[in-house]
């Protein structure tokens, strides 16, 4: 094998992996604080659905970027 150069580590290996006070992923609300999800109602199972527009992808003239028919689904890439 190689000689291999690494550096000092950023963290302890016992350090926890979540901080107080950094939003997770899975916690309520994020639709709300996301301006390119638009928030349509609930579903059967009374879970919430939503639709995703340009502005989740890109804040460069958003609006030239949905599709041109609204009933065309908007496929993000992310």
């Amino acid at each position: 094998m190689g000689d291999i150069r690494v550096g000092k580590p950023d963290t302890k290996m016992d350090a926890p992996s979540h901080v107080d006070g950094v939003a997770q992923g899975n916690e309520p609300g994020g639709m709300e604080g996301d301006p390119g999800i638009e928030y349509t109602g609930e579903t059967g199972a009374g879970r919430p659905s939503s639709r995703a527009y340009a502005r989740k992808s890109t804040s460069i003239n958003p609006g030239s970027r949905n599709p041109i028919d609204p009933n065309s689904p908007n496929l993000p890439p992310a």
